[in-house]
């Protein structure tokens, strides 16, 4: 899997705006491949995608779809009467705290259709009717995994290969089962543990991923066993990137650290610490995508100031050394860096 790629490098689906066609087709000229972010998508707009990305190259890439979970039980309206108030500082109104299938059926029927190449599945797994369906028209599943134990599971429901995600890796966790009891959302584990348990549970080949952002990182996984490494903070402050101009400057100018929250979603997730998720991780309940839906219209507004404290600053532990400028010189960099390890670690 993935031996077609000159150099194996994967941009991550960074949903809801930063993986675009153009940012992935640019990685897959220079000789890499990427994911196409479905989530927060419908089936049509994510088609449109399909056929930009087709227009740019005639290079393989895959797409990444949202497993949707079941409807939350929590109590939400103490959580909305906090996002009133955050409303009122950025002259909005709250969003509708509902449950959606984010388009997955659809979707689903969408990458069966076109025949993608590589899909992967992230917040739950695919059920087996579902692997069968793609394998029948040629497609490769790639199942998101957190921990050992998630990974002999998609192993079960029939996945090729595995996207091990290290608890390093910027925006949410790919937990199948997001612990409310925990802030981290689940047992976490660092990249590198993952991919020699992951491996010695499946033998599966396994794609790593996890706050890579320079060569010697992903060298690292290459020689603990991936066939491929998938970036994302790498490629957030890439030009072809579709990220919200307040991230792309938080990105830039801030040195703060990073930590788990579900203030934003109800979803565990890694982001630059900022003050709305100082003041309201402590009370967020584990809700998505009610919690997603009722903060959006906040998040859009502070965006759209320019106040990088009421946004989500999704970013991997690493993001301080990521870089910017065209993604091909990013990926170039990154290769030129791997390969100046292995010699230095290998032949020095």
């Amino acid at each position: 899997m993935f031996e077609d790629l000159r150099f194996p490098v994967i941009v991550a689906p960074m949903a809801g705006g930063p993986t675009t066609p153009e940012l992935v087709a640019a990685v897959v000229e220079a000789g890499g491949s990427g994911f196409l972010a479905a989530g927060y998508l419908k089936a049509d707009a994510l088609a449109e995608r399909i056929a930009k990305t087709r227009e740019l190259t005639r290079g393989t890439f895959g797409v990444n779809l949202f497993v949707p979970g079941a409807p939350s039980t929590v109590e939400l309206d103490g959580y909305a009467r906090r996002m009133e108030a955050e409303a009122r500082r950025y002259g909005t109104e709250p969003g509708e705290p509902r449950w959606d299938d984010d388009d997955y059926p659809a979707k689903l029927d969408l990458v069966v259709r076109e025949r993608i190449p590589f899909v992967s599945f992230t917040f739950g797994l695919p059920s087996r009717e579902a692997v069968d369906r793609l394998h029948d028209v040629g497609s490769r599943v790639i199942a998101t995994v957190t921990n050992p134990d998630e990974a002999a599971r998609a192993a079960e429901v029939g996945a090729d290969a595995l996207c091990v995600q290290g608890f390093e890796a910027g925006a949410h966790r790919g937990l199948l089962t997001d612990d409310p009891a925990r802030p981290d959302g689940g047992p976490a584990y660092g990249l590198l543990a993952l991919l020699r348990l992951a491996s010695a549970r499946t033998g599966l080949p396994l794609v790593a991923a996890g706050g890579l952002v320079h060569g010697a990182d992903v060298a690292a996984v290459l020689t603990a066993g991936a066939v491929a490494a998938q970036l994302g903070t790498a490629f957030l402050r890439a030009d072809e990137a579709g990220t919200q101009p307040t991230h792309r400057r938080a990105l830039a100018e801030d040195d703060r650290e990073t930590g788990f929250t579900r203030a934003f979603s109800g979803r565990t997730a890694r982001g630059i610490v900022n003050r709305f998720f100082a003041e309201h991780s402590a009370d967020a309940p584990a809700a998505y995508p009610e919690v997603h839906h009722l903060t959006r219209p906040v998040r859009a507004a502070a965006g759209k100031s320019g106040d990088a404290e009421g946004l989500h600053l999704w970013a991997g532990q690493t993001y301080p050394v990521a870089s910017e400028g065209p993604a091909a010189e990013i990926f170039a960099r990154i290769e030129d860096e791997a390969r100046a390890a292995v010699r230095r670690v290998w032949l020095d």
